[in-house]
């Protein structure tokens, strides 16, 4: 077992880079990880804390865990830039700095954005992770109590018919197999953003929201907004005073360019803890997720 302890590249948090991370493939308690990986063709455990002095002590079976393991938690992506950009912003501004260490976990494969991105469209966020969870286990392989993420020959193998038994419909199940079989997904992550970008928008069942989570969960990426997500509908609806719209939340994260993925997720981090300046009356919850 192989043990590196990191300083994290700009104020980081694993305790909210990590809240309710946990999944099929990873355990996420406070400031403590643990996760499974594909390495090479086998299985490898990873696990990390947090130390109340900031550094992250990792622990990982090989070098290409510990890198696996740095990118899921984002260790060296450091935000400082939006930090700096908006912490004065008139709308983020409080949530910036109330959760300056928040870098949203990645998944261990652009699969699991992928099939993630999939399961949450247009339904209640707690079931699209149960049908999530039901895919992974039923599909990958299990080792330490954990499984490994999907990647695209798993998820591609069954037919779309015997996905739906774990609670996908018919289209989002038609959707997932005929992404995995088409398309290099693990290979996106050489590409350029605007060719990703282009790649997966011009699929059926793809839309911004789609694309943004694969972007911020698989990827790594903070420049595509989660245009669309009903947290982010609800959050303009507050704000206009008027039922709002997925037009509605892509003019909210346009201000915030390249950061757009990134200020959405403080933008709903925000939202659902009150450090928004909401006008009275304005719901403060969402759970749900729209959009394709």
């Amino acid at each position: 077992m192989l043990e590196l302890a990191v300083s994290p590249r700009g104020p980081y948090s694993l305790r909210l880079s990590a809240a309710r991370a946990s999944d099929a493939t990873r355990r996420c308690a406070g400031d403590r990880v643990v996760a499974l990986f594909r390495v090479e063709g086998g299985l490898e455990w990873a696990g990390a804390r947090q130390r109340p002095d900031g550094w992250v002590e990792l622990q990982a079976m090989s070098e290409a865990g510990l890198e696996r393991l740095r990118f899921m938690l984002a260790l060296d992506d450091d935000h400082t830039p939006f930090l700096r950009r908006f912490s004065d912003d008139p709308l983020l501004g409080g949530a910036v700095r109330f959760l300056r260490g928040l870098r949203p976990a990645r998944v261990g494969t652009v699969t699991h954005a992928l099939l993630r991105a999939v399961c949450g469209q247009l339904i209640e966020a707690r079931r699209a992770r149960m049908i999530e969870r039901r895919v992974v286990q039923a599909l990958e392989e299990e080792a330490w109590g954990l499984h490994a993420p999907p990647t695209p020959a798993t998820l591609g193998r069954p037919a779309p018919a015997e996905l739906q038994r774990f609670g996908l419909s018919a289209r989002k199940a038609a959707t997932l197999v005929r992404l995995c079989r088409t398309v290099d997904l693990e290979r996106l992550t050489g590409l350029e953003t605007a060719a990703v970008a282009t790649r997966l928008e011009r699929e059926r069942g793809l839309g911004p929201w789609s694309v943004g989570v694969v972007f911020l969960e698989g990827l790594g990426r903070y420049d595509r907004g989660l245009v669309g997500d009903l947290g982010l509908i609800k959050l303009c609806s507050a704000l206009y005073g008027r039922r709002a719209d997925a037009a509605d939340t892509e003019e909210l994260l346009a201000p915030y360019g390249e950061w757009g993925g990134l200020a959405s997720v403080y933008l709903l981090g925000g939202f659902a803890r009150g450090l928004l300046p909401i006008p009275a009356g304005g719901r403060r919850r969402a759970r749900t997720r729209v959009a394709a």
